[in-house]
């Protein structure tokens, strides 16, 4: 792949990051974006209907995921990273959800904060952002 596609191919993906982003309020039901832009700490749990939120987080995770595994891929050209990121990425899937979903079935506000980061988890590209330099320092110490 010459250095031109690779840069228009990140260039996109990037962009379709930032359009999930910037369209989260239209493309995703989640009554918790209104509620942690506001002072969460003070006030009670937003209504919610369960299902809906979780399809909705999981939808997002998995949009999110397929451009980060993407990325990667055009960024190191390693099926093996790409495969061990997959595989992190649905464990981090699992292990999150456990925990987003308690905290959605059971809110208490002293938990806020830790609810809202792993909401971040679910619905942000942070695993990128954490995979991208550590296998960038894996490369070059190989």
């Amino acid at each position: 792949m010459s250095k031109t596609i690779t840069a228009i191919l990140l260039f996109v993906f990037v962009i379709l990051l930032v359009l999930i982003r910037f369209y989260e309020g239209v493309l995703f039901y989640d009554p918790y974006l209104t509620f942690f832009q506001n002072d969460y700490l003070y006030i009670d749990s937003p209504r919610r209907e369960i299902a809906k939120l979780v399809s909705f987080t999981t939808l997002r995770y998995v949009l999110n995921s397929v451009i980060s595994l993407a990325i990667l891929f055009v960024v190191f050209k390693d099926k093996s990273i790409l495969k061990f990121s997959a595989l992190l990425y649905t464990l981090a899937f699992l292990v999150l959800m456990v925990f987003y979903l308690y905290f959605v079935v059971n809110p208490m506000q002293e938990d806020y904060y830790l609810f809202f980061n792993i909401r971040r988890f679910l619905i942000q590209p942070i695993l990128l952002i954490l995979l991208l330099p550590a296998f960038y320092y894996h490369k070059i110490k190989n």
